[in-house]
């Protein structure tokens, strides 16, 4: 196999210009085989199901197919654009962001100018990987006791949500305009004329987005949000109504002719800090310097040999990028390539309860240690270092499952100084892929948190609430929290863009999801289908969810997994039937070919020449 070119990353694999991908994977992994690993017998046979029971029958999609280059998007008006930008010989850069302004328009609930993401890209010429950070940040103002009541106590979840005091500084557009610079081809202007011209024209409402608004009360809570949501009869926008905005067209014609500065200095800016600073319930406290220095950051990926490829994903502040990896760092030790989906796509209970218990080892370990880099010391090398993963792996029974999983000592010990936090919200995100004419390809992950956000809006965009990620307790018995609030501070996410490298540093596979916490499971288990069982893309995003966040084993509601609960009970899992709303968007290549899957359960695609 070819020499892997040079790749920018953390040294999680040393460095790696030299030798080649497989010499390096054999090195970096642990057995292929792992002997102890047997199918094991149910306490109680009768309670479990007859084989390749489908309760669930699924229509089979067919992946989307291109020669030239592809994105895969949460919208097909996103979709569509980015594919107009890629045709008019825009880069993945260029087509990224002409997509992710057209979904903050159609798909207003997950992501947009108000809000965050992480974007990676790989530089298909040298094999560089570029990773972007536009996590929002804390005001200098916020306290670690912001999110307390007057007794002290932690506040409930949408009592703290709704308002001002959960907006963080947005950090999309800084991240964007970083990405821009560096491997934009066309015109920054350009990028933003197919959101404007469909912003003034209208798009119709979908199913979605109609549901979506007529379940949420909090939509009513602030008059600009609920006049555009709701309209003047007060009733949800109805499906199929063209819905205009043209004051988020003009804000986009202004930073499309401008630049970001339009957005983070002057009237914008001051229209943001009056939004939350004076918000009728729940005020804040941001402040026109917050927004004047926000900027984007260049990380280091964090990367890892998984059988003959190289996984990267974002480093901290994500948690999404370290743990999805040690979830595959811990299944090196295991042959899951003879566990795959039976013919009727029935999942093999073996391999759950596998990946559940190595997704209970990464989630123990992520509580307790990935939070901002810039404030907490995150042992990343430790954490993907193949004979610490080899020695979590040992701690994995073949019949039986963990009740609960412990951290262990990854290099650096934080578990002294900080106490472990939970698992962050974040249900409403989106996430795009994409691969252009010269194989550079980009996965993005963006968001403004919960469906809506803070619920306040300003020209026409909604603003985050992602300071609902820190843990709304300070300190406990144990010592303060990795992940809770301080000024200035970015909180730890779970977004999970992810690249995958062949030996000759070229692209393979770019994938990510939406999904709060759950979104490490979800892109996971994508993988593990497309590497290790050989799906098309189309049927690896299809696939029914299993998720474990370190506690309950989750099986998606409505699928053939649910036929399994009283299997993975044997094994003293403790099931939960969840309903389960990921919105993976891929791009896998395959003979050089370019093949695009997008996720079912939500209305996206993949669009491509």
């Amino acid at each position: 196999m070819g020499i892997l070119r040079k790749i920018i990353f953390l040294p999680v694999v040393a460095v790696l210009l030299a030798g080649s991908l497989n010499a390096c994977a054999k090195k970096n992994s642990g057995p292929e085989v792992a002997p102890r690993v047997e199918t094991p017998t149910p306490v109680n046979p009768k309670a479990a199901p007859e084989a390749a029971v489908d309760i669930a029958p699924r229509t089979m999609r067919e992946p989307a197919r291109a020669e030239k280059w592809m994105i895969a998007a949460a919208n097909p008006h996103a979709a569509e654009a980015g594919r107009s930008i890629l045709r008019q010989g825009g880069s993945a850069v260029d087509a990224a962001i002409a997509a992710q302004m057209v979904l903050n328009l159609v798909e207003p609930q997950s992501s947009g100018i108000g809000g965050g993401g992480f974007l990676m890209h790989l530089k298909a010429e040298s094999g560089e990987i570029s990773t972007y950070d536009g996590r929002e940040k804390a005001p200098a103002k916020a306290r670690p006791d912001m999110f307390l009541d007057q007794s002290g106590q932690p506040r409930k979840f949408f009592d703290a949500v709704v308002g001002g005091l959960s907006v963080g500084v947005p950090g999309l557009l800084r991240m964007l305009e970083a990405a821009h610079k560096e491997h934009g081809r066309l015109e920054w202007s350009q990028l933003f004329e197919p959101a404007i011209t469909l912003a003034e024209e209208g798009f119709q409402v979908t199913p979605r987005l109609n549901g979506l608004i007529a379940k949420d009360k909090y939509l009513k809570v602030f008059p600009a949000t609920r006049a555009y949501f709701h309209g003047g009869n007060g009733e949800p926008l109805a499906v199929g109504h063209t819905r205009t905005n043209q004051p988020l067209a003009d804000i986009l014609r202004l930073i499309a002719d401008q630049g970001a500065d339009a957005f983070y200095k002057g009237p914008i800016a001051e229209r943001i800090v009056d939004a939350v600073n004076n918000a009728s319930q729940n005020p804040g406290t941001l402040s026109m310097a917050d927004m004047a220095t926000y900027k984007a950051e260049k990380r280091d990926p964090v990367c890892l040999f998984y059988r003959e490829w190289l996984v990267c994903g974002m480093g901290p502040p994500s948690s999404g990028g370290l743990t999805t990896l040690q979830i595959l760092g811990i299944l090196q030790s295991y042959e899951l390539r003879r566990m795959k989906p039976d013919a009727s796509g029935v999942m093999d209970s073996v391999a759950l309860h596998l990946i559940a218990e190595a997704s209970k080892l990464a989630f123990a370990d992520r509580n307790t240690y990935i939070a901002d880099p810039d404030f907490v010391p995150v042992p990343s090398t430790g954490m993907l270092d193949p004979g610490y993963l080899e020695l979590r792996a040992r701690e994995i029974s073949s019949s039986r499952a963990l009740e609960k999983a412990f951290p262990g000592m990854p290099g650096l010990d934080n578990s002294w100084k900080y106490a472990p936090s939970g698992n962050e919200h974040g249900l409403s995100t989106t996430h795009l892929s994409v691969i252009d004419r010269d194989g550079n390809a980009v996965s993005m992950t963006s968001s403004i948190e919960n469906a809506f956000g803070s619920r306040l809006m300003v020209d026409g965009f909604l603003l985050n609430n992602q300071l609902t990620d820190f843990s709304f307790i300070p300190e406990n018995d144990e010592g303060p929290l990795v992940n809770g609030p301080e000024a200035s501070k970015r909180p730890r996410s779970s977004m999970a863009p992810t690249l995958v490298i062949d030996g000759e540093g070229k692209i393979v596979l770019t994938i990510g999801s939406p999904g709060g916490s759950r979104i490490i499971g979800y892109v996971a288990q994508a993988i593990i289908a497309a590497l290790d069982w050989n799906m098309d893309i189309q049927s690896a995003v299809d696939l029914p969810h299993m998720t474990n966040r370190n506690g309950s084993t989750d099986l998606e509601e409505g699928t053939n997994l649910e036929a399994l609960a009283p299997l993975l009970e044997t094994f003293g899992h403790k099931v939960q039937i969840k309903p389960m709303t990921s919105g993976l968007h891929g791009i896998m290549v395959r003979d050089g070919k370019l093949y695009g899957g997008a996720d079912r359960r939500r209305e996206g695609v993949a669009l491509g020449d």
